[in-house]
């Protein structure tokens, strides 16, 4: 992204590492992997980050909101960066940033004994500046609330990139899974044009269809469906392929 190029990511469901190996084997540039709606534990967490280092793909983890350890375990356990769900204010961002990043610009506590330390295996103060420069802290706009708070926190020094979650979104405006309501179609809108003036990368899920559009729009992180979604297509178009099959086999009298 900072070479002005289009990073493309894909949603793991699953707490297989496979799943992740075959993400970086069709040549996604990331995986999203997950810990607020999955049951993925850190030890399946950290498998799977390993699993991308493996093949120099990246690893974001979307993170439970609860204490500032569940924020750095994921940057300690060598992801590439976080994604920090349902940000609500200005405040909570603030928060956010103090905790996930180092002095000069946050107090994350501190230990370099970790993946992404090398396990004190590097100076202290390169893994700090390292850590600052090269793990991303990524929010997501999800709720309506937030919306006045927006330019101020594409402003804050410590968040990298907005993401807008258009699923939770058309939930809070009252219009559960219209993507086209007109408030949501704005807000997608207004989340790329704040982060272009203030010089912030943003996200957004898409599909296939959407991509050049949001492309054009501004967005520079495109998330392109999940492991489950795959899985689940595949599968489901396979037994259609055998029913129809089957039921000419039938019809032959066979």
């Amino acid at each position: 992204m900072r070479n002005n190029e289009i990073a493309l990511s894909t949603k793991i469901n699953l707490t297989d590492p496979v799943s992740v190996e075959l993400a970086a084997l069709a040549g996604f540039d990331c995986v999203w992997l997950d810990m607020e709606h999955t049951p993925s534990d850190w030890s399946a967490i950290c498998d799977m980050i390993r699993t991308a280092k493996i093949y120099d793909m990246d690893a974001m983890v979307r993170v439970s909101k609860g204490s500032y350890s569940d924020l750095i375990k994921p940057l300690e356990a060598d992801a590439t960066g976080i994604v920090y769900p349902h940000l609500m204010s200005l405040e909570e961002a603030k928060q956010l940033v103090y905790f996930t990043r180092f002095h000069p610009i946050g107090r994350r506590p501190l230990d370099s004994g970790n993946a992404d330390g090398k396990y004190c295996q590097i100076d202290m103060k390169d893994y700090v500046r390292q850590a600052n420069e090269e793990r991303f802290v990524m929010v997501q706009i999800e709720d309506p609330e937030v919306l006045p708070d927006i330019e101020k926190i594409a402003q804050l020094d410590g968040i990298d990139i907005i993401f807008f979650g258009p699923g939770d979104f058309s939930q809070g405006i009252g219009a559960t899974g219209d993507f086209n309501h007109p408030l949501l179609v704005e807000t997608r809108k207004k989340v790329a044009q704040v982060c272009k003036k203030y010089g912030n990368y943003c996200a957004t899920p898409c599909g296939i269809q959407q991509l050049k559009e949001y492309i054009e729009m501004g967005y520079n992180f495109l998330n392109l469906g999940a492991d489950v979604l795959g899985l689940g297509s595949y599968w489901k178009n396979l037994l259609d392929e055998a029913k129809k099959i089957l039921s000419e086999y039938k019809k032959t009298g066979g």
